[in-house]
């Protein structure tokens, strides 16, 4: 077997175990994940492409569950050491503190996401980068969550998040933040957007 084919032979399982993973802890706890399969590599690098990989500060990813956005993060350029993944799945978390041994994880709840960061962050992030299923929240908790982030964010750096929804997970009119949107990701399933928001 040539060696490219044996690379893919190995890869391939992996995928089918990170698709197992997902579809177990859908199962199980439906409400706490985004997706029931983990985002396209497409999506993935739409969501990465926001994060400027010439800033200094960290990079905090919300929900990050098998890594596919960590990926991304990582392809995109952003240094693993850089990256701050927030996952309330311990199994999840085992997993990602082994495939990302360089970077921060924390295994806590980004709907509380001061608490959840409490003495982890050394400088203002540079992104937040959310795979979280806002769509499933009151629209309070949402508001709260991107309040925490841009509390933890530098000024003008993106709180990127991805959607399935038509509508925006957030609404677009929040004084003194800017909103852009990508095209409609149809190679995605489902279909997906991805909204950015900055605070002045």
């Amino acid at each position: 077997m040539p060696l490219q084919s044996s690379v893919r032979a190995l890869k391939k399982p992996l995928r089918l175990d990170d698709e197992v993973r997902f579809l177990r802890s859908w199962i199980e706890k439906p409400l706490h994940m985004g997706a029931v399969m983990p985002s396209s590599k497409l999506l993935a690098r739409t969501m990465a492409q926001y994060v400027d990989v010439e800033s200094k500060g960290p990079v905090i990813e919300l929900g990050p569950g098998t890594g596919a956005i960590t990926n991304a993060l990582i392809e995109h350029g952003v240094d693993q050491k850089r990256l701050v993944l927030v996952e309330y799945n311990p199994g999840f978390c085992a997993l990602l503190r082994d495939r990302y041994p360089q970077a921060k994880v924390v295994q806590g709840d980004a709907y509380a996401l001061r608490a959840s960061l409490d003495d982890v962050l050394d400088a203002p992030a540079s992104a937040v980068v959310s795979g979280l299923p806002l769509v499933t929240k009151p629209m309070l908790t949402r508001l709260k969550l991107i309040r925490d982030a841009f509390m933890a964010l530098a000024p003008g750096a993106p709180f990127v998040q991805f959607t399935y929804s038509v509508a925006p997970p957030i609404p677009k009119s929040l004084p003194g933040v800017s909103t852009e949107a990508s095209e409609r990701i149809w190679m995605n399933l489902p279909p997906a957007r991805v909204w950015v928001y900055r605070k002045g």
